[in-house]
């Protein structure tokens, strides 16, 4: 990794900046964008946080897709439980785990594609840079005035 001087001094203003929006009452996420720069966003502009939950998507689009394969098996679930019923037999209740897990996972899904929906939309309307894949800053790093590990030691 190099140590970019001028990329620091931007994180660090943006961090100040960040801190500030918070003592004020504002709703912020401080996050890094695609590009590795510091952004604090907006509590509307952050759908959902990649790698939280285990989620390894990080579009709505993705999310609509695990929405519909879970929407999918829910449906295929419920066609095997109850198809033995049709038969005058007992129904198939190993089904039910499947069902619930489905049941449970495609209105989540849903949920989260649809802020992380509206979200890329009020980034895009408010010229917002694309977070990026990572939702963890180490706030103890980012500290003004501390030493980082990768900064090459000047004196001050």
């Amino acid at each position: 990794m190099v140590y970019d001087r001028e990329r620091e001094r931007r994180n660090d203003a943006v961090y100040a900046e960040h801190k500030k929006a918070l003592a004020a009452g504002e709703k912020r996420v401080l996050r890094r964008t695609s590009t590795g720069e510091l952004h604090s966003y907006p509590d509307d502009e952050i759908g959902f946080t990649p790698g939280r939950g285990q989620s390894q998507v990080s579009t709505w689009w993705g999310m609509g897709i695990l929405m519909v394969v879970s929407a999918v098996i829910l449906v295929a679930c419920l066609w095997l439980f109850q198809r033995p019923l049709w038969e005058g037999k007992p129904p198939e209740w190993g089904a039910l785990w499947p069902i619930g897990l489905s049941g449970f996972s495609t209105p989540y899904f849903f949920f989260l594609a649809r802020d992380e929906y509206r979200a890329t939309q009020l980034r895009k309307l408010r010229g917002s840079p694309e977070p990026g894949s990572s939702g963890r800053v180490d706030l103890n790093l980012l500290e003004l005035g501390q030493e980082r590990p990768d900064q090459p030691r000047t004196p001050r």
